[in-house]
């Protein structure tokens, strides 16, 4: 990877989806502005807030789709990226407090 440039695995939700009725929304569907998760593979060294294995928010409009072994990627700058994830706190108790 170069300059800032970061590699990602699209989520499962980038292509169809259900409605919360269960109404099958094909991906060539006409929406506004809808963005995606993706899991951070691989990451230039100047890129600074992503780290590998984040999952990320970005613009399917806004990418590079390319194909390693078979397997389909997507490639864009850090700059791109509009929101990274952070992980769930799992408490001991089980409790919510």
């Amino acid at each position: 990877m170069l300059h800032d440039r970061i590699l990602l695995e699209p989520s499962a939700e980038a292509g169809e989806r259900k409605s919360s009725a269960g109404i099958v929304i094909p991906a060539t569907a006409s929406m506004g502005r809808r963005l995606v998760w993706g899991q951070v593979v691989a990451a230039g060294p100047h890129v600074r807030q992503a780290n590998l294995g984040d999952t990320v928010l970005y613009d399917p409009e806004e990418l590079a789709e390319v194909e390693l072994e078979g397997s389909a990627y997507v490639l864009l700058r850090e700059r791109d990226v509009h929101a990274i994830s952070e992980p769930a706190e799992q408490s001991s108790s089980g409790m919510y407090l």
